[in-house]
């Protein structure tokens, strides 16, 4: 009878825990606390996907050269490079250059007209180390301070010339000599708005004409700030 009464007073006793265990309220979740300085917090992302980069800011284009003319003819060099510096504050982009009316009798290859002689005569040495023996300064004359890089009788001999010069990094040009005189005529490239007779009126050009602007590498600045 003892043992009978041991082991029904056992039964009751594990009912009752387990009553108890099963009807305990849970317990309190334990207080949020504030992140500690100078640590960062995770943050759940909607959708898995991450937010999306800054885009950066777009550069803002420049002006760009939508209207050409040459100005001239002009009967001497310096005649043309000043005409030329009075028409830099008003284009994007100019260039000198020279025609001729008659058959020219040779093609000479030189390098166009330094600032000074000093230039000029640092020039010869360059191109003698180099390994060009025929070359000579020009000091007096339209072409003074160039430097003279050979004479051709034909123009498919001096492009040849001005070829090996260019892979030696000079870059010569050509012109036909006995053509008769050089008329100097310089092209610009400009915006849209671009007065082309005042523009002659300010470098006195007898002539402004109109030209193609596929010559002229587009001009776009971006915005630096």
């Amino acid at each position: 009878m003892l043992i009978r009464a041991s082991i029904v007073l056992l039964l009751v006793l594990n009912l009752g825990v387990a009553l108890w265990w099963g009807l305990r309220p849970a317990p309190p979740a334990p207080p949020s606390q504030p992140p500690a300085p100078g640590v960062a917090t995770l943050q759940l992302v909607e959708g898995g996907t991450a937010p999306a980069a800054a885009t950066p800011p777009v550069a803002s284009a420049g002006p760009e050269i939508s209207q050409c003319a040459s100005f001239g003819p002009f009967a001497a060099t310096a005649a043309a490079t000043q005409a030329q510096a009075n028409l830099e504050p008003l284009v994007l982009q100019s260039r000198a250059r020279r025609e001729y009316s008659g058959t020219p009798r040779n093609w000479k290859v030189f390098l166009p007209p330094f600032e000074s002689m000093e230039q000029t005569e640092a020039a010869a040495e360059r191109v003698a180390a180099a390994g060009f023996r025929d070359h000579f300064v020009v000091r007096d004359g339209d072409d003074a301070r160039s430097l003279a890089l050979g004479l051709y009788g034909n123009a498919a001999s001096a492009r040849e010339r001005v070829a090996t010069l260019s892979a030696a990094g000079f870059k010569a040009e050509i012109a036909p000599v006995g053509a008769g005189p050089a008329e100097h005529w310089i092209d610009a490239g400009a915006a849209g708005g671009f007065d082309i007779e005042a523009a002659r009126d300010r470098v006195g050009a007898e002539r402004a004409e109109p030209i193609d602007c596929d010559g002229f590498a587009p001009v776009a600045t971006a915005d630096a700030r």
